[in-house]
């Protein structure tokens, strides 16, 4: 049996939607021949993959089982077509966790890893459903259960974090806090905290009660946010650079010290040339600057790394 690769496109990304109209869209076809697609690929199994309904679209079970490998065989297929005529091509690169500023890491290596083109993904979820999609071949941000299947990453930095507060913060003055100090507190978010996985796990691990959120208009506006109030704190990477907010205190959190753990994702199969360059790139920095430095005595990771990196 032959499969016809434009027919498993049009059912990965149509169980991936679990839309007609939109599935279409992202393959630039018709409602109509994305349809057709599918019924040939249907017939040719010999068994429905979708069910079509007045609630929407779903999976059989026959789809279920079907998906995983269906995705490896788009994979495989675009990896032999790049191996033929873009070998050159740039490795696209997706970054989430916008406020974190995950390009200071990615400007470190970018030198060393051939030529990257970088992309703004809004968070993990959409991320990952780029990778599988094929719309980008890796991507860099905080990495967090549950992880779609079809998808491998590297642990390539754990940094620590600072709490930032107002001035007028009881705690302001303090030379170093540890996280339980500010359970009494408010902390600030820049958007829900069921899409804020370090966050939300912080406040549960040191018992901070108290949470609000905010709209997320960048730096600037969130950390002038959490200076106007003498209850708020939030959370920053130790490296971020901080715009010059008046009134705004930034203090290290230790005994222990939470690490934001920053990780290299991608499709499980890719054979990007660039990958491999950039994974390089990526270890011998950490390596030079001691980026996986982590004490569990010391420090604080809400999933603490394991016992090897994936290999590329």
């Amino acid at each position: 049996m032959d499969l016809d690769v434009a027919q498993v496109r049009a059912f990965v990304r149509t169980a991936e939607e679990l839309h007609f109209g939109r599935a279409a869209g992202t393959l630039a076809i018709s409602q109509q021949a994305l349809s057709k697609r599918i019924a040939r690929l249907e017939a040719l199994l010999g068994t429905p993959l979708l069910l079509r309904g007045g609630t929407g679209v779903r999976l059989t079970e026959a789809g279920r089982r079907f998906l995983g490998p269906a995705r490896r065989t788009v994979a495989a297929a675009d990896a032999a077509v790049a191996a033929v005529s873009g070998a050159d091509r740039p490795l696209h690169v997706d970054t989430w966790g916008h406020l974190y500023a995950p390009m200071r890491t990615l400007a470190r290596v970018a030198g060393r890893a051939g030529e990257l083109v970088s992309g703004h993904g809004r968070d993990l979820p959409s991320v990952a459903k780029a990778l599988l999609n094929g719309d980008v071949d890796a991507a860099f941000g905080r990495v967090h259960p549950p992880l779609p299947a079809g998808l491998a990453h590297r642990l390539i930095r754990l940094e620590p974090v600072d709490a930032v507060l107002s001035a007028d913060h009881p705690l302001a003055a303090e030379p170093a806090l540890r996280p339980d100090r500010l359970s009494g507190g408010v902390l600030w978010a820049p958007g829900p905290l069921d899409r804020l996985d370090f966050l939300h796990r912080f406040a549960v691990r040191f018992g901070v009660r108290h949470t609000a959120t905010s709209v997320n208009l960048g730096l600037g506006h969130f950390l002038a946010e959490v200076a106007r109030e003498p209850d708020r704190f939030s959370l920053m990477p130790a490296d971020v650079p901080l715009p010059r907010v008046p009134g705004l205190r930034s203090v290290p959190l230790t005994d222990p010290t939470p690490l934001y753990a920053w990780s290299l994702l991608w499709r499980s199969g890719d054979e990007h040339p660039g990958l491999k360059g950039l994974v390089t790139a990526c270890a011998e920095e950490g390596g030079r600057s001691r980026w996986l430095e982590y004490d569990p005595a010391r420090d604080w990771l809400p999933e603490p790394p394991a016992s090897g990196p994936e290999p590329v």
